[in-house]
């Protein structure tokens, strides 16, 4: 997690909602580097979906599909489905004017943090900025949901604060391409209220961080969700936090003043 050239810790969207959700996991995680049983099956989604993510990219880039294609039926049905929901995208009109490049990498330093960003594809001209992101799991999440996410809120913030687009000018859409029936999407604008509530709830995770960090490096450990946290009831860590028992001294949450709600896992 730490930049060897900057001395900054690195921290993705993925790790600030583990962080924001429970800042014990996060310590488990990214601090102790402990590592939860492999899943077969979910690893077998996260390789498909890596493969989607590579096809798309080579495609953006012209290089040639056609070899990713006929090994992989899967893969061939999601690229033809998305092609007829989404042919702008796929065959977009030529135009020197247009900015288009898929794994779209971007930093932004935030105190003592570097908030890395990778869009799967960013399309960008002298009007407006979009942001667009693949997912291969089945189901669309709540929206609402959605919004919360560090992965919504992180990537339009980072890009109105690393460009000249001004947050109204700014979009995100997420692109489900293996949704039941045909491909579907959730886009979500952004404008300048949101910018400074994000902001703000950014910057207090941070703070805490900062201040769990120094507690850290002094034996104290994070702190954990309630006891009563359905977090809890799924987590890999539960019988290392000592969850099958009830203690006095347990730490309450302390980002519960966050206007948030628990995100979806991206």
């Amino acid at each position: 997690m730490l930049s060897n050239s900057t001395n900054l810790l690195r921290l993705s969207q993925g790790q600030l909602n583990l962080l924001e959700r429970c800042p014990r996991q996060f310590q488990h995680t990214y601090l102790q580097q402990l590592n939860s049983p492999s899943d077969p099956e979910h690893e077998e989604r996260q390789t498909l979906g890596s493969r989607f993510h590579l096809l798309m990219q080579q495609r953006e880039m012209g290089l040639p599909i056609d070899s990713f294609l006929q090994a992989d039926a899967q893969l061939q049905s999601w690229m033809s489905a998305f092609a007829n929901a989404a042919p702008d995208i796929v065959t977009p009109a030529t135009d020197n004017q247009t900015f288009r490049e898929s794994e779209h990498y971007r930093t932004l330093q935030v105190q003592d943090y570097l908030l890395t960003v990778i869009y799967d594809l960013l399309i960008a001209d002298n009007q407006q900025a979009q942001i667009l992101d693949w997912k291969t799991y089945p189901k669309p999440p709540d929206k609402r949901k959605l919004a919360q996410n560090w992965q919504t809120r992180l990537y339009m913030y980072v890009l109105a604060e690393t460009s000249e687009y001004l947050p109204e000018k700014i979009s995100m859409t997420y692109w489900f391409v293996q949704s039941e029936g045909r491909p579907q999407n959730i886009k979500f604008a952004y404008n300048n209220r949101q910018h400074q509530q994000t902001e703000k709830e950014l910057n207090q995770l941070l703070n805490h961080l900062t201040t769990w960090l120094k507690l850290y490096q002094k034996g104290q450990p994070f702190p954990q969700v309630v006891e009563s946290s359905k977090a809890c009831n799924y987590c890999q860590f539960a019988t290392r936090c000592q969850r099958t028992q009830a203690t006095e001294d347990t730490i309450k949450y302390p980002l519960q003043n966050l206007d948030s709600v628990q995100e979806v896992s991206i």
